[in-house]
């Protein structure tokens, strides 16, 4: 099948932090203000994922805050938008509403709740693909929740949509291996992006990625990282990766990536507050905050340097 233009998607793209109001709706404002800061501090573009605790919106919400993103980054870079949802229908309505607004790229996890053989996941992911035109990342967040997905299952999408139409974010342990394993399945076709929040991006990097998904927080060292990576300044990257791998080392879940990303935001003066929609499984403690807080000081400073 032909498929269109794709946009340019590489690079450093963010992951949204969703911030909420006092009655816990999605707080408009806080967002186009911390959509100006990534941009500011040299994202690339933007994408709404897990990590924009889109797992707790309902669906009309995640709808909507997909519309307010495309709306506010109005053509600045590309809006990935994750459209994976609990069954096909669900997801198809996501997706093409995130089309219709202008998302450039949709990303996509498998459903959560059921254990789908590789025939039942690809038959959900080619639903997706055949119904949108634009990009289509399918990523196995199993990392964080659910199962590996196949290398032959991602390989086979590959094949029959082609590389601009299907790119992948694996985050399946073991990284690296499993990255590499996934360009030789594809023929090194595969366009993959990094999701590890950089913990794993100098390793990732060396294995072929055309960008990387980090939150927000640190969108500032994730460019100046991979600015040097590109450049080939070895002892800068080895300076920056030192500085943020003890940083991301404090990161065992999804809901401390959240609690953390959202506490050095409102540092930074991006959000006005911390809040989350709870349950979230994880609280940030005051020897934790305090560890955090010395890990962000001295990253600051060598990227300053």
């Amino acid at each position: 099948m032909s498929s269109p233009a794709a946009p340019d998607l590489r690079g450093v793209l963010p992951v949204l932090a969703t911030p909420f109001a006092e009655d816990m709706t999605v707080d408009e404002g806080a967002l186009r203000a911390e959509i100006d800061w990534v941009f500011e501090a040299g994202a690339d573009g933007v994408v709404v994922a897990m990590v924009s605790e889109i797992l707790r919106l309902a669906a009309d919400e995640q709808a909507e805050l997909g519309r307010m993103v495309c709306s506010h980054v109005a053509g600045r870079g590309p809006v990935v938008l994750s459209v994976g949802a609990e069954s096909s229908h669900v997801a198809l309505r996501l997706a093409r509403r995130a089309e219709d607004d202008g998302a450039s790229a949709l990303m996509a996890i498998p459903p959560l709740t059921v254990a789908l053989d590789s025939q039942e996941t690809g038959a959900y992911f080619r639903t997706l693909a055949d119904a949108t035109s634009v990009p289509l990342i399918v990523q196995d967040a199993s990392g964080y929740v659910g199962e590996p997905l196949s290398l032959d299952l991602q390989a086979d999408l590959l094949r029959a949509y082609g590389e601009e139409r299907i790119q992948f974010k694996p985050e399946a342990v073991p990284i690296g291996p499993r990255l590499s394993m996934l360009r030789e399945a594809t023929d090194g076709r595969a366009r993959v992006f990094e999701g590890s929040g950089g913990a794993a991006l100098v390793d990732s990097y060396a294995r072929g990625v055309v960008g990387t998904m980090p939150g927000p927080d640190l969108v500032w060292a994730i460019r100046a990282l991979w600015d040097a990576l590109a450049a080939d300044d070895h002892e800068r990257v080895r300076a920056l990766d030192e500085a943020l791998s003890p940083l991301m080392a404090l990161v065992t879940s999804l809901g401390s990536y959240v609690a953390f990303e959202k506490h050095l935001l409102v540092r930074q003066g991006v959000l006005p507050s911390t809040r989350v929609r709870e349950p979230l499984g994880f609280v940030l403690d005051g020897e934790t905050r305090r560890r955090l807080d010395e890990l962000f000081d001295r990253l600051s400073e060598v990227v300053r340097s």
